[in-house]
């Protein structure tokens, strides 16, 4: 049985002809048009039809033989093998809340799905060697980007329906599909859940190192959370010799300075929750055990991977904030 192949090339894309067959075919496969068992085309049909040449449709049907996504049988063609789809992950770095998300995500794909995953640790040439050498080769891409100029033209390579940007919603466009955290307003919200808490502090310090690549629009939201409640608030970006104070709550959006702060505590016979407060950025599986339970102002990364894992599996445009929350535990 042959399945149905629509198919027409645009001569006006910088998308090679060779992966618009590609694209072609895996869009059929999608939309159940082609199933496993189909055959293809034969090589001198496709030239024929659409009036390509031999090697771009060899090279496109190579691609699909290397993704396992098609066979062939000497002197009968190629055929449909399975259906199983690659998906590429970027992730920024490899850290504790991102592993929830990771595990979050790959345990709600279908068994016909498989991840792999890599890192471009901020890095813009890291960045674009993981993209454009991936290009066409995944079934459906899921980025986490970040704060660099170039990041947009990398991502222009590629097609809507087959892109997802995660975490933080910094350089997507009207019609692009995310899912991402809100560091900004929700942000400011999860604080207002601690206000009353924190005035029992004289002052709230909102450590923001120099070396973080966490947003810098939290630094306003923060300030305009103490404005409204009248607190007295210090923005520290340099930690290097850092001293914490009695009567002072910390806000921090680096996982370093927490084990900073707890070392000082120790030190100095400071209780946190009692003479020191301390609420942390992003929750990890492990904060509610540390030191009778760190307070933490996150998102969840559970929610993140299970509805990008939804935008992979349900082929619909996906376009969703996932709130931040505050967690209050014994730290503050």
């Amino acid at each position: 049985m042959k399945g149905k192949l629509n198919f027409n090339i645009d001569l006006n894309s910088d998308t090679p002809k060779y992966q618009q067959l590609v694209n072609a075919i895996n869009d059929a496969l999608a939309n159940n048009t082609m199933l496993v068992g189909d055959m293809l085309p034969s090589v001198n049909s496709v030239c024929k039809t659409y009036n390509l040449s031999r090697d771009t449709v060899f090279k496109s049907y190579t691609i699909l033989k290397e993704q396992n996504v098609i066979d062939s049988v000497p002197n009968k063609g190629y055929y449909v093998a399975n259906v199983t789809r690659k998906v590429l992950l970027v992730l920024d770095t490899f850290k504790a809340y991102k592993e929830v998300l990771y595990h979050s995500f790959i345990n709600d794909l279908p068994d016909n799905i498989i991840t792999d995953v890599q890192f471009h640790h901020y890095n813009i040439e890291n960045f674009k060697t993981i993209l454009n050498n991936s290009k066409g080769k995944y079934y459906k891409y899921v980025v986490m980007g970040f704060d660099n100029m170039e990041v947009p033209k990398v991502l222009e390579g590629f097609r809507n329906e087959k892109l997802l940007l995660i975490d933080w919603n910094i350089h997507s466009k009207e019609d692009n599909n995310y899912v991402c955290q809100d560091f900004g307003s929700s942000f400011f919200e999860a604080l207002k859940d601690a206000g009353e808490t924190f005035k029992k502090y004289k002052k709230i310090h909102f450590v923001y190192p120099e070396y973080t690549y966490h947003p810098i629009e939290a630094i306003s939201h923060f300030e305009r959370f103490c404005d409204s409640f009248n607190l007295n608030y210090k923005v520290v970006t340099n930690i290097s010799n850092f001293k914490i104070e009695k009567d002072v709550a910390y806000i921090s959006v680096s996982d370093r300075f927490l084990g900073a702060f707890l070392e000082q505590c120790r030190t100095n016979n400071l209780e946190p929750g009692i003479d020191v407060g301390f609420l942390s950025y992003n929750e990890t599986p492990m904060k509610k055990f540390i030191y009778k339970g760190i307070s933490v102002v996150s998102t969840n990364f559970k929610a993140l991977g299970q509805k990008a894992a939804e935008f992979v599996y349900k082929d619909e445009p996906m376009q969703v904030y996932i709130p931040t929350n505050l967690i209050l535990r014994e730290s503050l």
